[in-house]
């Protein structure tokens, strides 16, 4: 095996899943070009704003790409490439696109509500809660750690006080990105120009902060950056989709396209070997293939964290139906590409190249593999190597804004009670809903889990991601029968998914009990044993009530009865 048959492999197989699966799934579901789409029937100018195909795909795709798809199959190489390359497949077009697109389908044709109430409405009030719940400390830990890795990325200084030039080169390109972008976004709300001229003016900012960036860096501390990082999280959660996020995501998207575009080019090229053993084992130094293998490799193949983005942000832009398709399962595809792209990058070194080359960490594996493959077409690998990090950098950011926008927008419907008359909502309701109050409240906590350690339980983010994909295939799963759409595509993702979840989660909090009994359990260790019999126990509780719901045994409402004041909106939305 070499890397271009491994390529090509990759480009028919994700290729056909989209022009066939895609497409398919689509029609048995059914797409309404003429049915208004949410960011018009609800749009408010904030989170409901309507955009073009590629502005929305360019926030779905930097949204979830980030440096998931490069981390996972790298440290899953170690079972062989084999495994990892048929999940990422499999998983790719199967699993993680049927679940995107699911739960962006099923969103925007209930009103572009997030996967919580779409849990209520056909599942039960009890389980939208305990899963809102989830997914606002969910998003608590991952704003506290990107928080954190952006900011060590942005550190201009090293431990022993020197500059370090491609740290301070990456922070001066990302700051520049959010000044153009804000730029980029009155460009794309008042002028209304040709698609392919935003594109060119795009790509034009985008080289631009790329060489200014590069040529004037800015040092400041870790810890300044911190404090930055977060004040800037804030103002993107707060601000329009349209002042910022939509057009800053749009501007890097490109940046991870042209990344995405400079790899392929260099493998076909340079058409590295496969030196990775092909089948390692089913046990490798104490790591057991299932479940390891389908909780290391979550962005890439399938991940709980899309279904947030595609029902939380990007189904409120999407501007027509048919837009769905691509902007889901498109995104989902093309990452399924970037991890093929990083499983080849991991697999042409061999023998402690990487480690005699300086590279320790994923991103620096990813970035000089790919500065190598690019060398033999001439390219300085200083230049390539420093541009492929600045990318990936640049999206661990974009990655956090979104995800602190979910996390508010989360903890607002866990409160929000939208049959009860504004007038007459308690003063707690209307504190814990309003959107300035609820975005501090979620970053003050993720600054002080930034603060006491959240390493201590950021070993679990690999099932806690995973069990929100469990959870969002059993609500898209109940939406679409209850809708009278065709649903059993999902019941092998969403079973399979579930071994995977409760498989880890039990294998945990058997391994942390016997130290828990043996007296050597340390204070991280025990917070990862709680949050992990937490985490467990919500799964149980939202999969049996979602598979009562399949089982078409209706859920009992705690304070209402049974889900009849919903029955008028599941009527409609069925027609």
């Amino acid at each position: 095996m070499n890397g271009i048959t491994m390529m090509v492999i990759a480009i028919l197989f994700l290729g056909a899943g989209y022009l066939f699966y895609g497409k398919w799934l689509a029609k048995t579901w059914g797409i309404n070009p003429k049915d208004p789409t949410p960011a018009y029937t609800q749009q408010d100018g904030v989170d409901y704003v309507p955009a073009d195909t590629n502005v929305v795909f360019g926030h779905q795709f930097a949204s979830i790409a980030g440096a998931g798809p490069i981390n996972g199959p790298i440290q899953a190489a170690i079972f062989g490439w084999v495994p990892v390359l048929l999940w990422i497949l499999i998983g790719g077009v199967f699993f993680g696109a049927v679940q995107d697109f699911a739960s962006m389908y099923a969103s925007v044709k209930s009103k572009g509500k997030g996967i919580g109430t779409i849990i209520e409405m056909y599942i039960g009030k009890t389980g939208k809660k305990l899963f809102l719940l989830f997914c606002w400390l969910f998003c608590i830990l991952v704003i506290a750690a990107f928080a954190d890795i952006v900011a060590g990325t942005f550190n201009g200084y090293s431990d022993t006080g020197a500059t370090v030039k491609a740290n301070g080169a990456v922070a001066s390109t990302s700051m520049i990105f959010i000044i153009e972008a804000v730029l980029l976004g009155m460009i794309l709300r008042w002028a209304r120009l040709n698609k392919w001229i935003n594109t060119a003016i795009a790509v034009l900012m985008l080289v631009a902060a790329v060489w200014i960036g590069m040529n004037f860096p800015f040092y400041l501390t870790q810890t300044t950056w911190h404090y930055i990082i977060f004040i800037y999280v804030f103002i993107a959660c707060v601000a329009p989709v349209w002042a910022l996020l939509q057009p800053r995501d749009y501007l890097n998207s490109y940046l991870l396209i042209f990344m995405i575009a400079g790899a392929i080019i260099g493998v076909f090229v340079s058409n590295p070997s496969i030196n990775l053993t092909a089948f390692a084992g089913f046990d490798v130094d104490g790591q057991m293939l299932f479940p390891i293998l389908f909780v290391t490799i979550a962005c890439g193949a399938v991940s709980g964290f899309h279904s947030l983005v595609s029902s939380g942000t990007a189904s409120k832009q999407i501007k027509n139906e048919k837009d769905m398709l691509p902007v889901s399962y498109g995104a989902m595809i093309m990452e399924s590409m970037l991890a093929v792209i990083a499983l080849i990058c991991v697999a042409s070194f061999a023998g402690g190249e990487a480690a005699s080359m300086g590279l320790i960490t994923q991103p620096q594996i990813f970035a000089g593999a790919i500065a190598n493959f690019l060398a033999t077409i001439g390219l300085p690998w200083d230049l390539s190597f420093t541009l492929i990090n600045l990318a990936v950098s640049a999206f661990a950011l974009t990655s956090l804004d979104s995800v602190a926008r979910i996390g508010r927008l989360s903890l607002q419907e866990l409160f929000a009670d939208e049959q009860a008359d504004p007038a007459m909502q308690s003063p707690l309701t209307k504190l814990m809903t309003n959107t300035y109050f609820s975005t501090a409240l979620t970053l003050v906590l993720a600054i002080v889990l930034a603060r006491i350690g959240y390493a201590q339980i950021w070993p679990l983010f690999g099932s806690a991601n995973q069990l929100l994909s469990v959870l969002a295939l059993v609500a898209c799963a109940v939406f679409l029968k209850k809708t009278k759409r065709k649903s059993k595509m999902l019941y092998i993702p969403m079973v399979f998914m579930m071994a995977v979840t409760f498989t880890a989660l039990s294998m945990t909090i058997i391994g942390l009990g016997g130290q828990l009994f043996a007296g050597t359990l340390s204070l991280g260790l025990g917070l990862q044993l709680v949050f992990a019999i937490l985490l467990l126990a919500l799964g149980v509780v939202v999969a049996v009530q979602g598979l009562r719901a399949l089982a078409g045994k209706e859920p009992v409402n705690l304070k209402t009865g049974p889900m009849n004041h919903y029955e008028e909106e599941i009527d409609a939305l069925a027609e």
